[in-house]
């Protein structure tokens, strides 16, 4: 009597949805930390900052950052679909282990492959757009970002049966995973510097009106007087300034001078 074939995408008791789930959700979360910390917390550079046609409109470069986010979101709504179709595995001595090790192993792929095409190949960007030696800004990242977290993530897939939970590693997953979007979204500092950007067409008399609502004062502008630092330690709401024609009202602390390259 022939034995019964072993389930499909199933080998050593680990599904394949369970190991792509942890290389999809860890890809979108090295995508998430790359876009949240470098292009809006620190604003060191945005998606297409080394391109020069694109530089010179702050608004496209938004755009796509957005764009890429929406990439990110679904990379990662694909990862939770296979955590889901997974979950039966979680039982599995080790399935903890090996979900977090392939979440490593994708966090480090997504930095490692942003290196050699974006940073290197394509030239789209590069990890600080601001200094004299970007090369050793790029190498510091992709090492420590890229390989480290890759190799870690190898290392402790060979010992997967190690202690811990089966259900703990996929909930921190899922967790971060909606935290990491939302983190983008969060609304301006009431007091210190913050970056306005204005819609097409918004007037000065619009502008300076919502200066005055958000009783703050004008520390730097662009070239198109588009783009605005704006001092709002009066205690002013800067949420506001959406109610005066702005596309955007950024949530960093970084002085006004990181935005000086995107001068027209």
């Amino acid at each position: 009597m022939r034995a019964a074939p072993q389930s499909a995408g199933v080998t050593d008791g680990f599904s394949t949805s369970l190991r792509w789930a942890g290389y999809a959700l860890g890809f979108a979360l090295g995508g998430f930390f790359d876009g949240i910390l470098l292009h809006q917390v620190l604003q060191w550079h945005h998606l297409l900052s080394g391109i020069d046609a694109a530089r010179q409109d702050i608004r496209f470069l938004i755009l796509t950052d957005g764009l890429f986010h929406v990439l990110m979101y679904a990379i990662a709504a694909a990862g939770l679909w296979l955590l889901w179709r997974a979950r039966a595995a979680f039982a599995v001595a080790g399935a903890d282990r090996l979900l977090f090790a392939n979440a490593l192993i994708g966090f480090g792929v997504w930095h490692i492959l942003d290196s050699l095409l974006s940073h290197w190949i394509l030239g789209i960007h590069r990890i600080r757009m601001d200094v004299d030696n970007p090369l050793f800004w790029d190498l510091l990242w992709f090492f420590v970002f890229g390989v480290l977290p890759a190799l870690i993530g190898l290392a402790l897939r060979r010992n997967r049966h190690g202690g811990g939970s089966g259900r703990r590693s996929p909930v921190a997953l899922v967790l971060a995973v909606c935290l990491a979007g939302p983190l983008a979204a969060l609304p301006a500092p009431a007091d210190g510097p913050v970056m306005v950007v204005f819609r097409p067409g918004v007037t000065p008399a619009q502008a300076l009106a919502g200066l005055a609502a958000v009783k703050g004062r004008l520390v730097w502008s662009d070239a198109s007087d588009t783009v605005w630092a704006v001092d709002v330690s009066g205690g002013g709401d800067p949420s506001r300034f959406y109610r005066h024609g702005a596309l955007l009202v950024g949530n960093s602390i970084v002085p006004a001078g990181c935005f000086n390259w995107t001068k027209v």
